[in-house]
């Protein structure tokens, strides 16, 4: 099932180009966060562009959001289980990396006062050890179930183009577990999500010559 009125379809379109374009952004931005929270603070502090990656990490929740909604409804038909259980899921993993984003935002103003580094890792050891951070996996679990579900019903219902699922799945593949291996894999798997989210993009843009009613219904 398609967005039926113009507006959510222009949104879709949107969010699927934007999602990918804003989480590269920050990837590529973002410094290497390895070490001890005193070696972040330090990390971030170092880097000019550090705080494009955080704010375009956490901007970016909003077109993935819209993007998580306009697959399950692209699936509502045909798949209604795996739209309904992938739609709900995704969202929760875009809700919970939005507060990690928020807490994010805070380490920038911290890494910025170089005087009191110490103190601020301590309480950076304190939150990453508090109950906190279960909005944190969260949005891991959210985000890693939600899309392979939405994946599997892009797979099964030939939605897009055949190799749009299987690119999703990879994706979750290569951001959360090569990038234990490699920095380089988060790279990749931005790519190969922005591949995926323009096709699907496509598939939507083919019913834009669609004529529309007085109300703006596609028909």
């Amino acid at each position: 099932m398609y967005p039926d009125t113009r507006s959510r379809l222009v949104a879709a379109r949107t969010a699927l180009v934007l999602g990918p374009v804003l989480a590269g952004i920050s990837a590529i931005f973002q410094p290497d966060l390895d070490g001890t929270p005193r070696h972040q603070l330090a990390a971030i502090g170092d880097s000019p562009l550090a705080a494009v990656s955080a704010v375009t990490f956490l901007v970016a929740q909003l077109p993935l959001l819209v993007a998580v909604l306009a697959i399950g409804r692209l699936l509502q038909e045909r798949a209604p289980r795996l739209s309904s259980w992938g739609t709900a899921l995704g969202v929760l993993g875009c809700f919970g990396h939005t507060v990690f984003g928020g807490i994010s935002m805070v380490y920038l103003t911290m890494a910025r006062d170089g005087t009191h580094h110490g103190v601020y890792a301590d309480l950076m050891t304190r939150l990453q050890n508090s109950p906190v951070m279960l909005f944190s996996a969260v949005g891991l679990l959210g985000t890693v179930l939600g899309l392979l579900l939405l994946g599997i019903g892009l797979f099964r219902t030939r939605t897009g183009p055949v190799w749009v699922g299987p690119a999703i799945w990879a994706f979750l593949v290569v951001e959360f577990v090569g990038t234990a291996v490699s920095t380089y894999a988060s790279y990749l798997s931005v790519l190969v999500l922005a591949a995926a989210f323009f096709a699907l993009a496509g598939v939507l843009d083919r019913t834009g010559s669609r004529e529309t009613l007085p109300d703006g219904q596609l028909v």
